[in-house]
């Protein structure tokens, strides 16, 4: 039997993007999409209930603690076999979904990355700051976990168990770190798989402003760091 699949995007201030984001979420294979609107000072709830989304509300900020929140809704309402998380603003295809999901339902991976550096990429998609930091931070991954990741990119798809597995817990910029460090520490079965990426409808919170990038970047290494250091 086909997986069930469900989907995460966390938003803050995305009104304009998320309609098109959930437009392009092809249904099926996608059983349901939840949105966690992250103190969000826009319309961004209203256009995620017109889209078809279930909408859950976070407000201690960070893109973790939204994401935290959504699947904590996703525990109570009746766990997926897979969830996928995406961006809001429309800078990832959703529409590649299936082909990110395929390890998984074959069997072959409990998480798959899709990687932005190994796909297409829409000029100036990929701002020189956010390249620079991927590049430092895989290296690190590399050097102290001896895997060769390329992108610490937001679109990913993880099993449920394998995802409970990590016990997740970062609140902010080194979720997706977090995650791909843990799922080495744990021994999952990690693939990449290529996805295409665009410039993103609107301003980055993150890579847009320099003191973004400077936490983003701080966050992710330390808690690359953190999750070498040999357990007590």
């Amino acid at each position: 039997m086909a997986p069930t699949i469900d989907v995460v995007i966390p938003a803050f201030d995305e009104e304009a993007s998320l309609p098109l984001v959930l437009a392009d979420v092809p249904r099926p294979p996608v059983r349901r999409v939840v949105v966690c609107d992250n103190r969000s000072r826009d319309g961004t709830a209203r256009a995620a209930r017109e889209g078809g989304a279930e909408v859950v509300v976070e407000e201690r900020p960070g893109y973790g603690s939204a994401c935290l929140r959504a699947l904590a809704h996703l525990r109570a309402t009746g766990p997926p076999d897979v969830v996928v998380f995406l961006d809001a603003d429309h800078s990832d295809h959703p529409e590649e979904l299936p082909s990110l999901v395929e390890p998984l339902a074959a069997g072959a991976a409990d998480l798959v990355i899709g990687s932005r550096t190994l796909g297409r990429r829409e000029p100036g998609a990929l701002l020189p700051q956010a390249r620079a930091g991927n590049l430092v931070a895989c290296l690190l991954i590399r050097l102290l976990y001896g895997h060769a990741y390329t992108d610490l990119g937001p679109f990913r798809a993880i099993r449920w168990p394998a995802l409970e597995s990590l016990e997740m817990a970062d609140p902010d910029f080194g979720w997706t770190a977090e995650m791909q460090v843990k799922a080495l520490r744990r021994g999952l079965r990690v693939v990449e798989r290529p996805v295409s990426y665009r410039r993103r409808v609107g301003v980055s919170k993150i890579t847009g402003t320099l003191s973004g990038t400077v936490m983003a970047g701080y966050k992710i290494l330390w808690t690359v760091l953190r999750y070498s250091w040999p357990r007590s």
